[in-house]
């Protein structure tokens, strides 16, 4: 059962309540290099990142951000570290929600006049425990990151700061369930979920997979990252996929796709290849079946918007499950992208 966390507003984007759970990711350029920063920015936005982090290390990142601001169309969120002056700026510059991490920002008067700072200018902050927050390992890991974020918001609460999201998130995938199961409990504040430096595309996929889909399917997650040793755009396109596996978002295009066998003789693969060239960034929400055999055709995809089953030089297109016309095998993937145009056209 979901429990309904605080609403809070970034930007123009809402999370908590009954919004949708958000997909986020983090820039990877040096933010103090604002064309570079933004031109990877805009490109995640293309493939619909909805919330973006920039690593903010220093004043002169921090004043970077107006310029930023202007030329992007979602949230700015400030990571800040270390130096609470940078936070300051951060703000000062039109950051849309800033991220603190425990521990190492320990001065209760500059962590209060941050927060009141962002008080003022209707600024959330999230509260980011990960097991960097030691400057030594704690020997129980659960507690000491439960009472790291427990902390700072007795902290900001002094200041009758109450615009908050929290997360706690680390690389071991069951420590970050059992985290984040109890801080969900303890807390009514919206949780942005994520297992961090997970790894290489193949290894995050699988613990990214795994950890979020445990959190999500229990009703834990507010925002999600999934954190990737690589292009962000993968990010931001797993962070879809695993939604659209536990039926929570709807978005862009869901190919499936049958893993072939010996009965295949056509190229399914490559098919699949094309899809994703041609319609990656698509941002509505499309079901396209790509079959290998009449074994595994209409049948299996019935529920697709669109699809093809290929047989021996030749294929079928199919729309909801019914045959629409036969194909030459040189015309079904020009077949298939025509229709999937068409569909997304009429939408």
């Amino acid at each position: 059962m979901r429990k309904i966390k605080k609403e809070v507003r970034i930007g123009d984007i809402l999370i908590g309540g009954n919004n949708p759970i958000r997909v986020q990711s983090m820039s990877k350029t040096d933010t103090r290099d604002v064309e570079a920063t933004v031109n990877q920015i805009l490109m995640l936005e293309d493939y619909g990142c909805e919330l973006i982090r920039v690593a903010v290390k220093d004043l002169e990142a921090a004043a970077k951000i107006k310029e930023i601001k202007k030329k992007i169309h979602i949230p700015l969120i400030a990571d800040i570290h270390f130096d609470p002056r940078v936070a300051i700026e951060s703000v000062i510059n039109g950051a849309d929600k800033i991220r603190l991490n425990p521990s190492n920002i320990t001065d209760r008067d500059w962590i209060k006049k941050i927060a009141m700072l962002c008080k003022e200018r209707g600024i959330p902050i999230r509260i980011g425990a990960n097991l960097g927050s030691f400057k030594e390992r704690p020997k129980n890991l659960v507690e000491a990151l439960v009472n790291s974020v427990k902390n700072e918001i007795r902290i900001l609460n002094s200041v009758d700061f109450d615009n908050i999201v929290i997360s706690a998130k680390t690389s071991d995938v069951l420590l970050t369930v059992e985290v984040n199961r109890i801080i969900n409990e303890l807390f009514d504040y919206p949780i942005h979920i994520g297992i961090t430096e997970a790894g290489p595309l193949r290894d995050s996929l699988v613990k990214s997979s795994v950890g979020l889909g445990i959190l999500l399917n229990e009703g834990i997650g507010d925002t999600l990252r999934v954190s990737i040793t690589g292009d962000p755009v993968e990010e931001v396109i797993a962070g879809y996929n695993i939604l659209k596996a536990l039926g929570l978002r709807k978005h862009g295009i869901e190919i499936i796709s049958c893993p072939t066998c010996g009965r295949a003789e056509v190229e399914i693969e490559e098919i699949v290849k094309k899809l994703n060239v041609d319609f990656g960034n698509v941002n509505k929400s499309i079901k396209v079946a790509v079959m290998g055999c009449v074994v595994n055709g209409p049948g299996e995809a019935k529920d697709a918007d669109v699809g093809v089953a290929c047989g021996k030089d030749s294929g079928v297109l199919f729309k909801k499950g019914k045959i629409k016309k036969i194909l030459k095998e040189n015309e079904i993937y020009p077949a298939l992208k025509d229709e999937i145009e068409n569909i997304l056209n009429e939408n």
